[in-house]
C-alpha cells in the first residue's frame, strides 16, 4: 500500500430496494442490498471487495459511482484537497467527480458502443469531461492511452466487434484511464474472460497501478484473483462487511468463518487436504428474508444459540475488522 491518505470515505451506507407488486404498486417487502457499511479507500492502493453473487458488491460499486443513490449514509470523496459529499455536489463538482472516478465494466462486449470506432469511444470522455477540443492533443492523448493498455494506434480505426474479449477489456480500461482519474471501480473485470486472458488483464492492472499510482476498488467473487492483485481485502456477506484487513492478515489468519470458507475452496495443490476442508454449505439466504442475529449463522459450522438471536458487534483489532460473536484466530 503506497499511502494511507483516504481518497474515499464511506460511512454507515445503506441501500434498500422496495419490492412493489400489484396494480397499485404496493410495497410488500424490502431488499437490504447494503446494510450499514463503512470503510475507506486509501490513495494508491488496490482494495479488493469479495463475496458471493448477491452479497451487494456491485450495488456498493454503483453507489460509489453515483449510478445508484443510497438510502442513507455518507460518501465523501477527496477533490482538490478537500472532501465533498456526493449527495450535495454542485454542477462543477459533479463534472470533476466524473473525471476523478471511472469504471471498468464486467462485460467488455456490452460496455462498448458497437457503432463507434475505438478512437471515438476514447475521444468521447475527453470531449464531455475534459473539454479537450484540440485535435492534435486529443490524438496524442488517445494514442498514449491505447499504447498503455498494450494495443496499437492502428486499432483506433476498428470497431469493438473486431476484437477479442481481452482486447475489448483493454479498450475499456483505456477509456477509464483517459481522463486521468484518481479512483477506478473495476466490477468483475476478468470474470467474462478465459483464464489465460484473465492473467494478462490482471498483470496490466497491477502494472498501471504501480506506474501511475492509480487507486482501484476491485470487485470480485473470486478470492484467488483478489489474493493475487489486492493490498487490502473487504469481505461482504448479504449486505454486510463481515471482515476487512490487510491482505496478508486476511489470507494467513482469517477471523470470520465465511472468510475461512472462501479460502478453503482456493486450490492448494495438496491432494492430501481433500476431505479435510470445512466447505461452505447451503445457499445464500433470500435478501428479502434476512436471517435473525448473525446473517451468516444458517451456514456457519461454528454457530451457537447467541448467533441466532443477537447481531454481532463489529470488532476492530490491529487494523483488522471482524463482525462475529466468536471470531477465529482472535
Amino acid at each position: 500500500m503506497a499511502e494511507t491518505e483516504s481518497i474515499l470515505r464511506i460511512s454507515s451506507l445503506k441501500k434498500y430496494f422496495p419490492i412493489q407488486r400489484g396494480f397499485f404498486k404496493k410495497n410488500v417487502g424490502t431488499v437490504k442490498a447494503i446494510d450499514d457499511v463503512s470503510f475507506d479507500i486509501h490513495h494508491g492502493e488496490i482494495l479488493g471487495l469479495v463475496g458471493e453473487s448477491g452479497c451487494g458488491k456491485s450495488t456498493l460499486g454503483k453507489c460509489i459511482l453515483n449510478i445508484v443513490r443510497p438510502t442513507s449514509g455518507e460518501r465523501l470523496l477527496k477533490l482538490n484537497d478537500r472532501y465533498i459529499n456526493l449527495e450535495s455536489m454542485n454542477k462543477e463538482e459533479t463534472k470533476e467527480y466524473r473525471r476523478t472516478v471511472q469504471m471498468v465494466f464486467q462485460d467488455p462486449h456490452s460496455s462498448l458502443n458497437p457503432h463507434m470506432t475505438v478512437y471515438n469511444i476514447l475521444r468521447e470522455p475527453l470531449l464531455l469531461l475534459n473539454n479537450e477540443k484540440d485535435k492534435s492533443k486529443t490524438q496524442a492523448i488517445i494514442e498514449n492511452a491505447i499504447n498503455m493498455v498494450g494495443l496499437k494506434p492502428e486499432h483506433l480505426i476498428r470497431y469493438p466487434h473486431s476484437f477479442s474479449g481481452g482486447q475489448r477489456q483493454r479498450i475499456g480500461l483505456a477509456r477509464a484511464i483517459i481522463t486521468q482519474p484518481k479512483l477506478i471501480v473495476a466490477d468483475e473485470p476478468v470474470s467474462a474472460l478465459d483464464v489465460s486472458i484473465q492473467a494478462q488483464i490482471l498483470n496490466l492492472l497491477k502494472e498501471m497501478q504501480e506506474l501511475h499510482k492509480l487507486t482501484f476498488l476491485f470487485i470480485s467473487h473470486d478470492l484467488a484473483v483478489i489474493r493475487y492483485l489486492c493490498d487490502r481485502i473487504i469481505v461482504m456477506y448479504l449486505g454486510h462487511i463481515v471482515e476487512a484487513g490487510v491482505k496478508g492478515d486476511i489470507l494467513n489468519s482469517p477471523m470470520h468463518p465465511y472468510t475461512n470458507a472462501l479460502l478453503e475452496v482456493i486450490p492448494k495443490g495438496d491432494k492430501s487436504l481433500l476431505g479435510t476442508k470445512k466447505l461452505l454449505q447451503g445457499e445464500l439466504p433470500d435478501p428479502v428474508n434476512i436471517p435473525s442475529g448473525c446473517v451468516f449463522h444458517p451456514r456457519c459450522p461454528y454457530c451457537r444459540d447467541v448467533c441466532k438471536a443477537e447481531v454481532p458487534k463489529t470488532v476492530v483489532k490491529d487494523e483488522r475488522l471482524v463482525k462475529c460473536h466468536f471470531p477465529l484466530n482472535f
